[in-house]
């Protein structure tokens, strides 16, 4: 049994399907009897006030750097991969803002992260032992952010075709597909694709159980 959680990070575009995955990850390794901790990146946008001094009265790019609270997410990788409990912070997208802060939860045994930045960032990509990158076609990402904010977020279609636009597509350009270089293994289509899920089903579990401590891949 490993000393510390093997964190393993999920990237992908904006509805590339990489929450499928990480919860789909979840599934199989507890149906293994492992204890596993699932991390969003989104939890960590930093407080609305913050985020519109960054950005100095311009309009937000909620797909920037910027935008999250870079520090704390780095400092709660640090502190599950010591074996340390955290507070994931609560965030309301109808609002946009941190609302709170949820339970302590303990790392378990291994990690699941998954957001857009996590491997553009030496803070956090540093920190992680096994790094997944979930790669959908651009018009199958469009169309399932368009599901999500309409019907979950309180968005109108109109107002998401634009962040689509202006920040979505360019902060793609920018900095998730550039990312895509730092990955171990790379995912086309997502969840559906049951050989890629295997392999990275029998990949944590082998280190986690078999190996004692993880060793980065």
């Amino acid at each position: 049994m490993i000393d510390r959680p093997m964190l393993v990070g999920i990237v992908g575009g904006s509805g590339s399907g990489k929450t499928s995955v990480a919860a789909e990850l979840v599934k199989r390794l507890e149906r293994r009897a492992m204890a596993t901790l699932l991390l969003d990146m989104d939890a960590y946008y930093a407080p609305l006030e913050l985020v519109k001094s960054r950005f100095d009265g311009l309009p937000v790019n909620w797909d920037h750097p910027h935008a999250f609270d870079l520090e704390l997410m780095a400092a709660h990788l640090a502190a599950l991969r010591r074996g340390e409990s955290i507070r994931k912070p609560t965030y309301d997208f109808t609002i946009s803002d941190r609302t709170g802060w949820g339970d302590p939860l303990p790392p378990g045994q291994v990690v699941i992260l998954e957001g857009l930045l996590l491997f553009a960032l030496p803070e956090l990509r540093d920190q992680l032992d096994m790094k997944v990158f979930v790669d959908t076609d651009a018009d199958i990402r469009i169309l399932r952010r368009i599901r999500r904010d309409t019907r979950e977020r309180g968005r109108s279609l109109e107002s998401v075709m634009e962040q689509y636009e202006q920040s979505v597509r360019p902060m793609h350009l920018e900095f998730v597909e550039p990312s895509k270089r730092w990955a171990d293994l790379i995912v086309p289509t997502g969840v559906e694709n049951r050989t890629a899920m295997d392999v990275i089903t029998h990949h944590i579990c082998s280190r986690v159980l078999d190996q004692g401590e993880p060793q980065r891949v």
